[in-house]
């Protein structure tokens, strides 16, 4: 028996396979393979996605999973089933399926006959004697120069090739690279080779495992110690179409409101009042911007969820207020652990409604966490969910709080790390023991405070943030990578997990810059803060006890780089939206790792520091200390350096001098990259003129910017506004062509368009046929000039 199949059971046991297929049927778009031990559903879910179950026994489990992808079906799919003597084939307009008739074991490929994925054990299962039901397994080919991706907030290196990693989410404070078990469970990931990419989602939520080449150089394989083998595989060929469509799968989360992708501040703990007080007032003296404050657990009474301490906070309502008209959103935090106190209103209502988990004898599950001994409420159950949205009445529709926090969720207890197997879950009316649950409890517990937020503030967007997950919880929540440090590993971590992260369904997702744990250098600080602007969480948290981690705690030199990248944050922020736009409407993830790029470009497959942000910029960070500059590899195409302007030809490497005050930034040519002016938070001035930094290509380049109030869900019902750019040249001229729809109306009503790179000497800019003025900066090569909102066609010779 193979060691990776041998998950610490006492005696050896016998490992069971489907056998030989005997005889198979059809439901619609579905395929049933009749075997001697086992059915194998076949589900055509579209052109591009199968979804393979297995039922040992011929018994199939309830379809069901939070993840909500078993809802998914795309109409009018074109299938065709073949046989011949020795297997059957199942075709889309994609790729085809070929299944063994000896053994059920599967290969597919694409319409070319080029191998995507191929069985090499296949699908065998262990009986589970102590716990009940099945250890389910699946072993496959690797294929030669595979690469794989995905697979959440884990802490390796980029490719998963010849590592092998758990899902079982787990408190892991002060983590390092290569720790595991961490906080998420998103068993996605992707496969490359040969050019041609692939996705896994196996939606299994027991404890699983998975391995890529490390037992077996040239097998991967996952399991999982219960449950179905119930997985779907989704064609690409292109890496990002693969995302794009376990977005279909999964879910994308609506439009987050426009301050929460601004700048945002956090600390265990600001309190009391007074010092919550000083902290937004030093941002708004310093001209510092600043969206969101964070009250971590000290906001509350003996860290009691829903409550305040009158001590530290005597008028909750009327601070926030306050700090609103500053500009500054409340953000709260609130854990799972509900203290176990006779005189505590949420404790008696949910003793009284039977809403907390349960021992598997019927007392009540104890543990723990920062209130005390606490008792935990069961979020699986629809009507504890519907019961927790409810007491955010106090937080949300009276203090007036405009975000949550959710930590402690995988779910963690002090004395035992969480719960023992033997914890009872309703789990959507299908009750289940803790081994099911587990990995699910943070996702549940983020949709009921998701729930909690649209009912109690339903003309708002809510902010929900999350440590524990699992795939489908980006329909509700953002996330962060859990309690890091304040190291330059973690500063190199912090960069590779949010790719992984944005390819991995969770686009919304940040750090803890500077680090959770310990204290930061002013360089480190400073190199995170650059590298923290451009993912789409933006947040510093510390533990107070490491020291003060407020942008002005490092030095002038420091807090002045950090400002003019905050800054910059905020004039990026149509951009940052429209990236979000684009995700939510397509699926595409926000954050794009290198070879996700430039995929024809196998260079790109080793890259790890280089990412993009959107479709036009490329950011690459300074990971280590003492360093003026470094070594990076641009893609495919040409790029303009976004400090000066110099154009670079991608496919190679190039060095870039990066100072304490500069990271590698490019933006892409063609590209129409929209900026807002300097603002201390979103909302604060009007906007009254919009710039569009446009860098000269002789190809054609299609740029799109998205408006709409940033806030509430008139963009639901058509008030929203895409413009959409495409820019192209030659030797001579260079054209910009607007093209608009929807019924948003801009605040502004002019456009300051600064293009860069010209090849030849600008004589004349037209628009829409009218000449109209322009500066000229030779030195700089660069060209500015104002121009209406409305414009087609700008033509400059």
């Amino acid at each position: 028996m193979e060691n990776y199949m041998n998950l610490g059971n006492e005696k050896p046991t016998v490992q069971l396979v489907p056998g030989q297929a005997q005889w198979t049927s059809k439901n619609g778009n579905n395929f049933y393979i009749h075997g001697v031990e086992c059915i194998l559903e076949i589900s055509v879910k579209s052109d591009r996605i199968v979804r393979f179950r297995y039922a040992p026994y011929g018994l199939f489990q309830k379809d069901f999973s939070y993840s909500t992808a078993h809802q998914f079906l795309e109409a009018d799919t074109w299938t065709e089933f073949l046989e011949n003597d020795n297997h059957y084939t199942i075709q889309t307009s994609l790729i085809q399926c070929l299944i063994l008739k000896e053994n059920m074991k599967v290969t597919i490929l694409d319409r070319n006959g080029k191998i995507l994925c191929e069985d090499e054990k296949g699908y065998h299962w262990e009986d589970n004697i102590s716990k009940g039901g099945e250890i389910v397994l699946m072993s496959k080919k690797i294929q030669s120069g595979a690469f794989f991706f995905g697979l959440g907030d884990k802490a390796a290196d980029s490719n998963l090739r010849g590592k092998r990693f758990q899902l079982w989410g787990k408190d892991h404070y002060a983590f390092g690279k290569n720790s595991d078990p961490l906080y998420k469970n998103i068993p996605f990931f992707l496969g490359l080779h040969h050019k041609m990419a692939y996705g896994i989602f196996f939606d299994n939520s027991f404890e699983s495992y998975f391995d890529f080449g490390y037992e077996r150089k040239n097998v991967y394989s996952y399991w999982a110690n219960g449950g179905e083998m119930n997985y779907y595989f989704i064609y690409g060929p292109q890496l990002l179409k693969v995302v794009e469509t376990y977005h279909q799968l999964t879910g994308v989360p609506e439009l987050p409101p426009l301050w929460a992708l601004g700048y945002q501040q956090c600390k265990w703990s600001y309190y009391p009042e007074a010092q919550v007080r000083q902290i937004v007032n030093e941002f708004r003296t310093r001209k510092i911007p600043c969206d969101a404050i964070y009250l971590d657990i000290d906001y509350m009474d003996g860290f009691r969820c829903f409550t305040w301490n009158k001590d530290h906070f005597p008028d909750p309502t009327k601070m926030i207020a306050e700090l609103e008209q500053q500009g500054f959103k409340t953000v709260v935090i609130i854990d799972p652990g509900i203290k176990i106190d006779k005189d505590y209103w949420v404790y008696q209502e949910a003793l009284e409604k039977g809403y907390f988990c349960k021992r598997k004898d019927g007392a009540l599950m104890k543990g723990s966490v920062w209130p005390g001994l606490c008792n935990f409420p069961d979020f699986t159950n629809p009507q504890v969910r519907a019961w927790w949205a409810g007491l955010f009445k106090g937080l949300i529709a009276e203090n007036g709080v405009r975000g949550v926090w959710n930590d402690m969720n995988e779910p963690a207890v002090f004395e035992i790390e969480t719960f023992p197997d033997d914890v009872r879950h309703d789990y959507d009316g299908d009750s289940c023991s803790h081994r099911k649950a587990h990995n699910i409890y943070g996702s549940v517990m983020a949709k009921a405070t998701y729930e909690g937020m649209k009912l109690n503030a339903p003309e708002r967007r809510p902010l929900v943030i999350t440590r524990s997950a699992y795939s489908g919880v980006q329909q509700y929540s953002s996330v962060w990578t859990g309690d890091n440090m304040a190291s330059w590993e973690h500063l190199w971590l912090a960069n590779v997990m949010v790719q992984r992260l944005n390819v991995s369904g969770i686009s919304f997702s940040g750090t803890d810059i500077g680090g959770f744990i310990e204290t930061p250098s002013p360089e480190l600080f400073v190199r995170w803060i650059q590298l923290g602007i451009f993912h789409p969480f933006c947040r510093t948290h510390s533990s107070g006890d490491h020291g003060d981690q407020e942008p002005w705690s490092f030095g002038i030199e420091a807090e002045a780089i950090f400002k003019k990248y905050v800054e910059l944050r905020y004039q990026l922020l149509p951009y940052i939206y429209s990236t979000f736009w684009q995700h939510i409407t397509k699926g595409t993830p926000m954050i794009r790792p290198l070879a996700f790029l430039d995929q024809m470009d196998t260079e790109t497959y080793y890259r790890q520091d280089e990412f993009g942000l959107g479709n036009h910029l490329l950011i690459c960070p300074i990971v280590q200390p003492g360093v003026e500059g470094r070594w990076l590899y641009l893609p495919s195409g040409c790029w303009y350096s976004y400090w000066t302007n110099e154009k670079f030809y991608g496919g190679m490497e190039t060095w870039a001098d990066a100072p304490l005050d500069v990271i590698p930034l490019y933006v892409k040519a063609g590209a129409v990259l929209p900026q807002y002016p300097i603002m201390q938070y979103v909302g604060e001035v009007k906007i009254k003129q919009l710039t569009l930094k446009v860098y000269y290509h002789y190809d054609h380049e299609t740029s799109e910017l998205y408006e709409d109030a940033g806030d509430g869900y008139g963009y639901t019902k058509e008030e929203c506004c895409t413009k959409k750019f495409i820019t192209f040249g030659d030797d001579l001229q260079f054209e910009i062509h607007q093209e608009i729809s929807g019924k948003y109306m801009s605040s502004y009503n002019t456009y300051c368009v600064i293009v860069y790179g010209l090849p030849y000497l600008p004589k004349e800019v037209c628009n829409d046929n009218e000449v109209i003025g322009f500066e000229y900066d030779k030195i700089s090569n660069k060209l500015t000039f104002e121009t209406d909102v409305n414009f087609k066609r700008l033509l400059i010779i």
